[in-house]
């Protein structure tokens, strides 16, 4: 892999094993979100919503939405039929709507099924190489200087990575980053709260898989 190293940056954050308020709040959003569903009073979608609070929060965010930002959303897991609810891209058009980036390009399309991360057990999940494989580059996008990356929920990242990887073998002058809505927190212990901004790395390891911090 040529890329060893993502930087992304998240808005929410979801823990899945924890029963408290705030945590049961975090399910709630996040599956409302994976669906795209209006929420609040009044009603809003959710990709609307993530990019209304990715307004709020600009400052931290800055450095990964430039004027010339070309946001390019992930693929699911699974081979996407015509008319196939894409939240990713949801959130691209609606961050460009807001004024992040200068478009959106649709040009990762997954080739070939992978496993479903979130409900493989830990040693069954697809590793990088496994994302890289199962995509291709369609389309015309001619020599983008900046692309981000935009996914609904990020767990270990190995999605990410394999996405800015075959990203990087099309267009390797490019600096690739990535911005998901909300970053799973599988430590009880470490879940904040659901609003709780965050910049980090992924990293690739020595056997294929990935090490996300925080």
């Amino acid at each position: 892999m040529k890329i060893s190293e993502l930087k992304y940056a998240t808005l929410l954050s979801y823990s899945p094993h924890e029963n408290t308020s705030d945590a049961l709040e975090s399910k709630y959003l996040t599956y409302s979100l994976k669906q795209d569903r209006y929420e609040g009073q009044p009603p809003i979608l959710m990709s609307d919503w993530v990019a209304k609070k990715t307004q709020e929060n600009n400052g931290l965010f800055y450095t990964f939405f430039q004027s010339n930002t070309i946001l390019v959303p992930v693929p699911s897991s699974s081979l996407m039929e015509k008319d196939t609810l894409w939240v990713p891209e949801r959130i691209a058009n609606a961050l460009v709507k807001k004024g992040f980036g200068k478009q959106v390009a649709s040009c990762l399309r997954r080739e070939t099924a992978v496993r479903k991360a979130t409900t493989s057990p830990s040693h069954e999940r697809p590793s990088v190489k496994d994302h890289y494989d199962s995509l291709s580059v369609q389309g015309s996008l001619s020599e983008p200087e900046d692309i981000l990356l935009i996914d609904d929920v990020i767990t270990r990242g190995a999605t990410l990575l394999g996405c800015a990887n075959r990203l990087i073998t099309a267009f390797p002058n490019c600096r690739i980053n990535a911005f998901a809505a909300v970053r799973t927190i599988s430590n009880p212990e470490k879940f904040k709260k659901l609003q709780d901004p965050c910049v980090g790395t992924i990293y690739l390891n020595d056997t294929g898989g990935t090490i996300r911090y925080p």
